[in-house]
């Protein structure tokens, strides 16, 4: 009977051991190995015409809240490198580049998760493995006009979770295609890649080079 009785004990600890470490795994990002340093730049340090439009730090987004304390934009040097390359090749068509999201700590991807129904999670990175946001090599943008300040016509807004956002949309009209596919080229001659699922969310090619970050944006050491 005591024989018995140490085994279930046995047993019941190992549960509640489990249950702990996958607890402690759903709030935490994914631990890697053999990473590079994080050396993340804020966007407008490196081109103050860059223009932000951070709909997390506002209401009017998909979350309907505001989870950014902060209405700032981040990338790895490289990375960001690229991204002014692209702005100042559009300056030469008399355009610009809107920035919408950069680095995104991992618990405000969790947060998409949760939020976000299952039917549209395609949108939204599952936390389990990360986003490549979090590594501070992606990046989500558009195209402004320099002499207006509007952002131009595209085939859907930022988080339009419909068959509008995908980079291989054929609705919409001439004029719309042309601008994401203008903004594609550009992207993508500097090394970056388009999301499957999202005209404006491109990562780039040394995203894997990096480990997933929680970093508030007020923590980030960043620099020139």
């Amino acid at each position: 009977m005591k024989k018995c009785f140490l085994t279930i004990s046995t047993r019941l600890v190992w549960i509640i051991l489990t249950c702990v470490c996958i607890c402690a795994a759903q709030n935490a990002p994914l631990k890697e190995g053999n990473k590079r340093e994080a050396h993340l730049i804020e966007l407008i340090t490196l081109d103050d015409t860059l223009k932000l439009d951070i709909r997390y730090a506002r209401t009017d987004n998909f979350v309907g809240k505001v989870v950014y304390a902060e209405a700032r934009a981040f990338m790895q040097r490289p990375a960001a490198d690229a991204l002014v390359r692209v702005h100042r090749q559009l300056k030469r068509r008399n355009l610009g580049l809107v920035i919408f999201d950069g680095y995104r700590p991992w618990s405000v991807t969790k947060l998409f998760w949760e939020v976000t129904p299952e039917d549209k999670r395609k949108f939204v990175a599952n936390p389990k493995t990360g986003s490549r946001h979090n590594r501070g090599c992606a990046v989500d943008l558009s195209m402004f006009d320099l002499k207006t300040g509007k952002l131009v016509e595209m085939p859907s807004d930022f988080d339009d979770f419909t068959d509008r956002a995908s980079p291989k949309y054929v609705g919409g009209t001439a004029a719309q295609r042309k601008n994401r596919d203008l903004l594609r080229k550009l992207m993508e001659d500097e090394g970056f890649t388009v999301n499957d699922n999202e005209w404006w969310h491109f990562d780039y090619k040394d995203w894997k080079d990096y480990a997933i970050y929680d970093i508030a944006f007020a923590e980030v050491k960043t620099g020139k």
